[in-house]
């Protein structure tokens, strides 16, 4: 594997002072990779001076361990706790157990024994195969796990996603779901990375990586108005430009920011991901806007289209430190849904009907276990009194009449919090409802 890493990355940087470090090993040079496996590049960690205390460390481990043993009781009964310590950082020990139970993939997982290896048997569609080969290369390249051309991590990259396009053939493959596949791969075998993949595609961020992007393209409208709300001056700097969301956000949000941040800032996203859903990739997205261009001084620096795309294609680590991501916005799953349903009534007025059916996410581990808990009631022919009324998944119903109230928002919506109907409300620091 050195050997491959090694012959693949000999052309990278001549004096390879961007690969990382070098010691010897029997007279040969030998790569250090960073803590996370990079060898260099842009996400090559130089130091690790932000590293927690061993007992810390092992302290928080221990916590989590705790909840892996009663995980259905931390998940209904103190998911705000989890909600916090994901918000932290899981710890990197467990990540890829924490990140499976959080998506439950890992129910896909054991209720579907033997079946990634019938997807892998199948022959699968040439046209995928091909596209996907000539991908392998271009995902993370200074990463020791991919740098190889044909090594484990790029063999491992393909069975995965090869395996999708037989089991989703009517999607196909998408080259976004590439560098998420990846990321997955480098925490936990294929097989587990697979069913990780299937629920990201299918209930985190459903649509996204069908023909025609429509998915992508409604998300970039509802964060785009989302943006006025939160940070009114990058909006008109976008919109005197005529920069329209789908050139800068498809990356960010359909690899999940996993090409765009430093890497610990990547881990500590994707940890909030697969806990809260898809308003955490709003939510980066709009801190990193209002980051870039939220001042009158940084739009100084940016007085064209030119500019301005190239500052939100190189923005500086500094400022996308993990604390400044995990920055608390007004921004909820019923303030998303509800634009989202106002974005698809002027979508379907000015394009016609879509032929993604938005609505059909859920909305992190919350929505996911209640959805399981109202499924296996009804399966089991059995009553569920208090989530009754609840319907499928979807937007959430607000009232025609949204109400406006010091620091507050209030209107009338179907909560997942173990009640029907309630008055969610929260105030633009802090939430009064764990649905936010």
């Amino acid at each position: 594997m050195m050997s491959g890493t090694l012959e693949s990355l000999s052309g990278i940087g001549e004096d390879g002072s961007s690969i990382g470090s070098d010691s010897e090993i029997n007279g040969l040079a030998v790569r250090r990779t960073d803590k996370y496996g990079f060898l260099g590049g842009t996400q090559y960690s130089e130091g690790s001076d932000k590293d927690i205390r061993v007992d810390v460390a092992r302290q928080r481990e221990m916590k989590w361990l705790d909840m892996f043993n009663n995980w259905d009781k931390w998940v209904s009964r103190r998911f705000q706790k989890v909600k916090l310590r994901c918000r932290k950082g899981i710890p990197s020990s467990l990540r890829a157990k924490a990140w499976q139970l959080l998506s439950n993939s890992k129910e896909l997982l054991d209720s579907n024994p033997g079946r990634f290896e019938e997807l892998e048997r199948e022959p699968g569609d040439p046209k995928w195969l091909d596209i996907i080969e000539k991908d392998l290369h271009r995902q993370f390249p200074f990463h020791e796990m991919f740098a190889a051309r044909g090594g484990h991590g790029q063999q491992d990259l393909f069975r995965v996603l090869k395996a999708y396009t037989v089991y989703r053939p009517e999607e196909g493959y998408c080259q976004a779901q590439a560098p998420v596949a990846a990321v997955l791969l480098m925490h936990m075998p294929a097989e587990h990375a697979f069913w990780c993949l299937v629920q990201i595609c299918e209930t985190y961020l459903p649509g996204y990586y069908s023909a025609g992007l429509e998915a992508i393209q409604l998300d970039g409208e509802i964060f785009f108005s989302l943006l006025r709300r939160v940070c009114p001056m990058a909006y008109r700097h976008l919109k005197k430009f005529k920069i329209d969301p789908i050139l800068y956000m498809t990356e960010w949000f359909m690899c999940v920011f996993s090409r765009t941040l430093p890497w610990a800032s990547v881990l500590r996203v994707w940890d909030m991901f697969f806990c809260e859903g898809v308003k955490i990739v709003f939510r980066v997205g709009l801190v990193l806007l209002k980051q870039m261009l939220g001042s009158v001084e940084k739009l100084r620096e940016v007085q064209g289209m030119y500019e301005t795309m190239e500052r939100l294609r190189n923005i500086p680590p500094e400022s996308i430190r993990e604390d400044l991501l995990v920055v608390s916005l007004a921004v909820t799953e019923a303030l998303i849904e509800r634009e989202c349903t106002i974005q698809v009534r002027k979508w379907r007025e000015s394009r016609g009907e879509l032929t993604h059916q938005p609505g059909r996410r859920l909305n992190g581990t919350r929505a996911i276990h209640e959805h399981k808990r109202r499924a296996s009631a009804i399966s089991s022919g059995g009553s569920f009194s208090f989530l009754g009324s609840i319907p499928p998944p979807g937007p959430l119903r607000a009232s025609s009449s949204l109400l406006s109230l010091p620091g507050f928002l209030v209107w009338e919506s179907v909560c997942l919090c173990n009640v029907v109907t309630v008055q969610c409300c929260h105030p633009v620091s802090s939430s009064l409802c764990s649905c936010f």
